[in-house]
């Protein structure tokens, strides 16, 4: 972790630097989905449904095991400014298709597929407010839509592996993700906007349950960073993100609370 120097230094929303801006997880957000969340962190809001269905993709058929994949979108006004729908340009940008693919990604280290037999679970994750971070709040909420998708198959008896024994979990850990920086020459945690924009370095962090590395992407914006930073980003990501693995648990133990 960053020295007691750093850990003193205030932002100017009041945080500490290895302090997470406030994070509210609500299960059972929409009536429809499988499995639903509306994960907040600060000023970002994302809408992650899970939606389960039987069947594979056909390159999948007869293998026995499932799938889980993810779309990410930003709503026209979730920034300060309107952008126009990809879907009226007619073609999806590179950010979103390299955000989709990482939430997927992310998902499927931590579920056993052959557990899940040949279903699919897609989860989608529309960003209502962007204050940066809303990659990390995917990751972070869409686990907690995925889980409830995937109780939702057992109890229905949709979960029905033919490549391991009955009972098998499929989830096999928790994942959660979140952003840190170098901000003037200190290291912090979860970057609002405002930090985010003028970060020399700036990295996402994606990490299982149980501390281990998913996905790291790190890039020096302004200035290289060197080891000791490096060490300083990952120490504070892991202490973040089990601070948020412990809040995905309290969600999932507690009843949802629905979209009231």
């Amino acid at each position: 972790m960053p020295n007691d120097t750093t850990t003193t230094i205030t932002r100017a929303d009041g945080r500490s630097t290895d302090e997470l801006r406030p994070v509210r997880i609500t299960r059972g957000w929409l009536d429809s989905a499988e499995g639903s969340v509306l994960v907040e962190f600060g000023g970002t809001r994302v809408l992650c449904a899970a939606s389960f269905t039987e069947g594979v993709p056909r390159w999948k058929k007869g293998s026995g095991e499932g799938w889980v994949t993810a779309e990410y979108a930003m709503l026209p006004r979730a920034t300060s400014t309107r952008s126009d729908r990809e879907s009226v340009k007619g073609r999806v940008g590179g950010r979103t298709h390299e955000i989709s693919r990482l939430v997927g990604r992310s998902l499927r280290a931590v579920v056993d597929v052959k557990a899940l037999g040949e279903n699919t679970i897609v989860l989608d994750c529309d960003v209502l407010q962007a204050d940066g971070g809303t990659r990390t709040a995917a990751i972070t909420g869409a686990y907690v839509a995925l889980a409830d998708a995937v109780a939702w198959g057992q109890r229905s008896g949709l979960v029905r592996p033919s490549l391991v024994p009955a009972g098998t979990p499929v989830l096999t850990d928790s994942v959660s993700a979140v952003s840190v920086g170098i901000i003037d020459g200190v290291p912090m945690l979860d970057l609002p906007y405002e930090e985010d924009v003028r970060a020399e370095t700036d990295m996402n962090v994606v990490v299982t349950g149980a501390g281990t590395f998913v996905e790291v992407q790190g890039t020096a914006e302004h200035a290289p960073f060197d080891r000791a930073e490096l060490d300083a980003l990952l120490d504070l990501a892991v202490a973040g993100n089990a601070t948020l693995a412990a809040l995905q648990r309290a969600a999932l133990s507690a009843e949802p609370e629905g979209h009231r």
